[in-house]
């Protein structure tokens, strides 16, 4: 973990310290250059196979590549398609137990933070700066990391990719627990990566914001008054466990626990969903920057 220190109000605060390469991802590697050789010795390409099991052609180069957990049940469905012989299917039992420890591979300072995301049944995100990572396409992802000063090794740029898609599966688990974002409009303004990496990050966020359980909210740019000028936050709540608050600023972090705190943030964000635009609005406006185009 993380050096940590007190803040003046006793909460811990964690600095980032140089990232540990484990050997999780070069599992993912490993699993993703078997598929790629079967799948060439079978003469097809990523989009052909692909279509065969259901999945798209960057999911399928994205787990060739090892930057994304291969899912257990693609596993089995490949072992058969490629008759790999169970060389794939066998690994699955693995691929569940790494995607524990892939959880983790995240800067120190954040890592507090995933493990109460694992077992949250509730999280509310109010972002100022940026896509959410939850709500991030590997593509943005990729673009966010590359962009880092100082810049990242290509290696950890990787892993973080794969890190932040893994931390997704949050989203398509059921029971589901309760997810709602209120997103600022300049962030949807913004084309990080350029513009055919945002046009995708628009429309995926349309997609989980069409979702049973999503909530996507855009706080407008008019707005005369806006309660969450103390910056970006989140409030997560873990199972069996009260909620938390989480904040973050360039490389540290903070989890909040005391109760009246956690109430104020509540409150502060409750404002915040009044302020901004209803979920249909939220979806529509970002229809119409896709369409200004």
């Amino acid at each position: 973990m993380g050096a940590a220190r007190k803040s003046e109000s006793g909460e811990e605060i964690r600095t980032e310290l140089p990232e540990d390469l484990g050997e999780v991802s070069d599992f993912f590697r490993a699993i993703g250059k078997q598929i790629k050789l079967l799948r060439e010795r079978a003469g097809l390409t990523q989009k052909e196979l692909g279509e065969l099991v259901g999945y798209g052609e960057r999911l399928i180069s994205s787990v060739e590549r090892g930057v994304r957990t291969p899912q257990p049940e693609l596993l089995v469905a490949l072992d058969k398609l490629l008759n790999a012989g169970g060389l794939l299917a066998i690994a699955a039992d693995d691929v569940r137990r790494a995607r524990a420890k892939a959880r983790l591979r995240h800067p120190a300072w954040f890592r507090d933070y995933v493990l109460l995301e694992v077992d949250s049944i509730e999280s509310h995100n109010f972002a100022t700066l940026g896509i959410p990572g939850l709500l991030q396409t590997e593509e943005h992802a990729r673009a966010i990391f590359a962009m880092r000063q100082p810049p990242l090794s290509e290696e950890v740029i990787e892993m973080r990719v794969a890190a932040r898609m893994a931390r997704q599966e949050v989203l398509t688990r059921w029971p589901r627990g309760m997810f709602s974002w209120v997103i600022c409009e300049s962030v949807l303004r913004r084309p990080l990566g350029g513009w055919d990496v945002h046009e995708a990050q628009l429309r995926h966020l349309l997609e989980v914001g069409r979702m049973r359980g999503m909530v996507i909210q855009v706080l407008p740019l008019d707005r005369t008054e806006h309660a969450g000028m103390g910056g970006p936050f989140i409030l997560i709540t873990p199972k069996g466990r009260p909620q938390q608050g989480y904040i973050e600023v360039q490389t540290s972090s903070r989890l909040i626990t005391d109760p009246d705190e956690v109430q104020i943030m509540n409150a502060r964000y409750s404002i915040l969903r009044a302020q901004a635009y209803s979920p249909e609005e939220s979806l529509a406006l970002i229809e119409k920057i896709l369409g200004e185009r």
